[in-house]
């Protein structure tokens, strides 16, 4: 039998724990969905179509020890949210259908240069510089659906003992079911992608040495310290 052979050795897969067991979750693609809570500059506002963006699998760490302070930033900024692991590959999935798809879920953080963000929104430009850089994507162990469920509890984020974002999964624009349908339409979706799906209010800067605490009721929490400039 042929065996493939690489010009150099491949890194080995992303993967997360899973609760409960001692197999890991293999992680494919990271899909992004922005702004999908309502934010005090919103309120009142009609319902937009949902804004993704990805991350690369890379950027996937489990979420213990320290955050890394990425380069280029001033303004390196926190944002909790509801990761949903996806199971099974499909397209044009049915918002009716879509939750047959989740595998399960997990507590991240989408780390973010905010200022880069920000630059690159007033000029009209791709927001990678802002979301990609090493250990952007800290997430909790998996929770399997068949343990847990569909979750509607809260998500949370404290810095220092502070509360600075609280909201419900409820209050989320986009359901779950919305976002797998929508992305569904526009890229086949397969096992292993993940799913960010947004943020609530609060989303403010990190120092280093700081602690962050956050979570997602009935999902997971994490602690992490951020670390120094580098």
């Amino acid at each position: 039998m042929n065996m493939t052979e690489y010009v150099f050795t491949p890194d080995l897969p992303v993967t997360l724990p899973v609760v409960g067991s001692k197999q890991r979750f293999p992680v494919g693609r990271v899909f992004c969905v922005g702004r999908n809570y309502p934010w005090p500059d919103t309120q009142g506002q009609s319902r937009q179509p949902p804004v993704f963006f990805m991350k690369p699998a890379s950027n996937v760490v489990d979420a213990v020890g320290e955050v890394p302070f990425p380069p280029l930033t001033d303004e390196f900024a926190h944002e909790i949210e509801l990761v949903v692991a996806i199971g099974e590959g499909g397209a044009d999935i049915p918002e009716s259908e879509a939750l047959a798809y989740v595998w399960g879920y997990a507590a991240g953080l989408d780390l973010t240069r905010r200022d880069v963000q920000r630059q690159a929104k007033s000029s009209g430009l791709p927001w990678e510089g802002a979301k990609v850089f090493d250990g952007a994507a800290p997430m909790t162990a998996v929770v399997p659906v068949n343990r847990l469920g569909h979750t509607d509890g809260e998500l949370w984020l404290n810095v220092n003992g502070q509360e600075r974002q609280r909201d419900s999964l409820d209050n989320q624009i986009w359901s779950v079911s919305e976002v797998i349908s929508r992305i569904s339409r526009s890229v086949t979706l397969k096992a292993g992608d993940l799913i960010m799906t947004g943020s609530p209010a609060g989303v403010d800067v990190l120092q280093p040495g700081d602690i962050i605490n956050a979570g997602i009721d009935g999902i997971g929490q994490l602690e992490m310290r951020v670390g120094p400039r580098t």
